[in-house]
């Protein structure tokens, strides 16, 4: 049995476990990651973050493609088929992993594909794919297995037709009617893109509203697109049940509905990947959902062993990930340990959601003094240029300050520009002032001129008190 000896162990190469390798790297410790797949990447480059959003992607491009007059004149009216839509789509991954594994090669970061479980806080046993075992010693160990789909027990997904979010992208025929369960970030993306595809789609949601961390008015905004895109959101619905046959399922819910479709979509949860480390070895307890309690600076009830990435649950972020394995890597070298926070949120759903900062709500009870400013994307003159009919630029700021306190935008780029108010929220002083986008010139035509209109209509609301 061999033996490796490193500083910093790193269990999971998805963006946590890379980000914190190649830190420490960089620092000049000795770095060793554990990879319990063939490629790395992690869950985010093979079945979450890169693939859905490339999924997305090309059905964006068939849906702006379809509304041109020129589709009706030169275009391929036949429907697309879900496999053949995928099959572009995942063309992207080869070159995630391909990226990601020259990260490792540039900065002499010894991979090793295996199972990895404790032995003691300081060992670790790794079951190599040839069933053989290896032991790797290491003073700090940085635990970033990532998170999978939670699975109820009284759910057969091994029926061929019922998926969860990672399977749901081996999927070989295309649904005439597909019900998703669960109307989180993860269902109301998949919802967007199955309607884009022509799908009927049910999407089950069991609270009163969808996703009521955001702003009321996104929330709402998203809700009626959904609905206008031909998606049924069934509100505070609850499972009950789920019959499976040869040619349907059929979902039962409380409410004694029961719903027909061709396939069902489980989107209700993640879990986190820490069942097969031997936590207990170390003493380490997961919660119900596998997921690990760390303190200030990403440390668990071991001191030298830490945790990172969505295996720690909210935000579970492939964004916050990165910044907490760097943040880790600080901690172990002795550096002051900053916790990720103030995380935009980037929904890619059909327009496409992003926000950082406060909501009206937040505010509203808060009783802090503000102000709305609106650009409606169809008013912007790129937003004509590019076909963008549906979407807005939100900002929220002080009354008396002109503090920038939320930015909340729906519709095209939304995750792209939103990092404009994100920037100006992190100056310190008069510098974070919806002054800023008035006096400041942006490219036009462009989507990010919607912060001077958004600007511009709020001081306006002003004078007019």
């Amino acid at each position: 049995m061999a033996n490796y000896m490193y500083d910093v162990l790193v269990i999971g190469s998805g963006p946590s476990g890379e980000s914190a390798a190649i830190a420490a790297a960089k620092s000049g410790k000795i770095v060793g990651i554990i990879e319990n797949s063939a490629l790395v990447g992690g869950n985010c480059a093979h079945k979450g973050t890169i693939p859905s959003k490339s999924l997305r992607h090309v059905v964006k491009q068939i849906i702006q493609f379809k509304a041109d007059s020129l589709f009706r004149e030169i275009g391929d009216s036949r429907r697309l088929t879900f496999p053949r839509v995928l099959q572009s789509a995942i063309k992207v991954i080869p070159k995630q992993v391909e990226l990601h594994t020259n990260f490792y090669v540039r900065n002499r970061i010894d991979v090793h594909i295996g199972d990895a479980s404790f032995v003691d806080a300081h060992n670790v046993k790794v079951v190599l794919p040839d069933g053989a075992a290896e032991i790797f010693t290491a003073q700090d160990i940085i635990i970033a297995t990532g998170s999978r789909p939670y699975r109820p027990a009284d759910v057969d997904f091994s029926h061929p037709r019922i998926y969860d979010s990672d399977t749901i992208l081996d999927m070989q025929h295309t649904p005439r009617h597909i019900i998703i369960y669960g109307a989180g970030v993860i269902g109301c993306e998949y919802a967007s893109i199955f309607s884009g595809l022509g799908m009927r789609v049910d999407l089950i949601n069991n609270r009163d509203r969808l996703l009521s961390f955001l702003d009321d008015e996104i929330s709402d905004a998203l809700s009626y697109h959904l609905r206008d895109s031909g998606v049924t959101v069934r509100h505070s619905e609850e499972f009950s049940s789920i019959e499976a046959n040869d040619n349907s399922v059929t979902l039962h819910l409380k409410s004694a509905k029961h719903l027909k479709a061709d396939a069902i979509l489980w989107c209700n949860g993640r879990s986190g990947n820490t069942d097969g480390l031997n936590l207990d070895a170390v003493g380490i307890k997961a919660d119900h959902r596998g997921n690990l309690k760390i303190d200030e600076c990403y440390r668990t009830e071991v001191e030298n062993i830490y945790a990172v990435g969505d295996v720690i649950g909210w935000p579970s972020l492939a964004s916050a990930s990165y910044g907490q394995g760097r943040a880790v890597s600080d901690g172990i070298l002795g550096n002051t340990c900053v916790r990720v926070a103030n995380v935009p949120t980037g929904i890619y759903t059909l327009p496409e959601i992003s926000s950082v900062g406060k909501t009206e709500t937040e505010l509203t009870q808060a009783r802090i003094p503000y102000e709305v400013g609106r650009a409606l994307f169809k008013n912007t003159a790129r937003g004509q240029i590019s076909g963008e009919n549906v979407g807005m630029l939100k900002l929220l700021f002080h009354v008396d300050t002109l503090e920038v306190l939320g930015v909340h935008c729906f519709g095209a780029e939304a995750a792209e520009i939103v990092h404009i108010g994100q920037a100006i929220m992190g100056q310190k002083g008069e510098g974070n002032s919806i002054q800023y986008f008035l006096s400041t010139t942006f490219n036009y035509p462009t989507m990010a001129e919607a912060y001077r209109v958004a600007a511009l209509d709020g001081m306006n609301r002003i004078s007019r008190r």
